[in-house]
């Protein structure tokens, strides 16, 4: 089971950031959690050079999901973030399809690649960038980040990463596999910038990893 959250804040932002650090030791002492990655976010939707300081995210891989259900509905952490936060969005995700390597290893295991092609997709896409590559890779993101914007069933879609130039991943979500499938092969904007991404060794690591929504819960605290 992966899950992954994401956490807006109108007040208590300094204390959100300090999360990106002190949270480490929580999660590392959390029963069933397999992996995770503390993100900060990019203004706006897509890639950006500006951070959000309002919202934060954290991805995580579990045992089961009995694992994840405690920790989102029990945990001090979370009833901590429940004090702090505006709202809270969890993502309970199933991979279906997995390829490249996140700290040098796949986190997401594919079990059971079957499901229902009519139910919302999850995309994962993440990279650390080639030092000497920083500069090619941030001119060619506003066009990246219009390639998704404008591309049809797309739902939402946001700039994720631990560290700010270097390593960067985004989080979309679409209505169904088609609305994926055309996007990756037949949008010629981004054709082109998977191109170039191979062509110039833009990426040191890379992954990509593909998930079936199983379930989604809001929460607003009005904090």
């Amino acid at each position: 089971m992966v899950t992954i959250s994401f956490f807006s804040y109108t007040s208590n932002k300094h204390w959100a950031f300090k999360q990106m650090y002190f949270a480490k030791s929580i999660l590392k002492k959390t029963p069933g959690l397999k992996f995770f990655k503390l993100l900060g976010t990019g203004a706006g939707a897509g890639f950006s050079l500006f951070p959000d300081f309002s919202t934060y995210s954290i991805l995580c891989v579990w045992d089961d999901l009995k694992f994840a259900n405690d920790f989102i509905n029990n945990s001090k952490h979370s009833i901590e973030i429940s004090k702090k936060a505006f709202s809270r969005n969890d993502y309970f995700l199933k991979p279906i399809k997995s390829h490249g390597k996140w700290d040098g290893i796949n986190p997401f295991n594919v079990n059971d690649s079957k499901y229902d092609k009519n139910k919302s997709v999850a995309i994962i896409t993440r990279a650390t960038l080639n030092f000497t590559k920083l500069i090619e890779f941030w001119n060619s993101v506003p066009k990246a980040s219009n390639a998704i914007k404008n591309a049809k069933g797309v739902l939402w879609f946001k700039g994720i990463g631990e560290l700010p130039f270097i390593q960067q991943a985004t989080f979309s979500i679409w209505e169904n596999l088609e609305s994926v499938t055309n996007f990756a092969y037949k949008d010629l904007n981004h054709s082109e910038i998977v191109k170039k991404t191979k062509k110039r060794k833009w990426y040191k690591e890379d992954l990509f990893s593909r998930f079936v929504i199983i379930d989604k819960k809001t929460q607003i605290f009005n904090n």
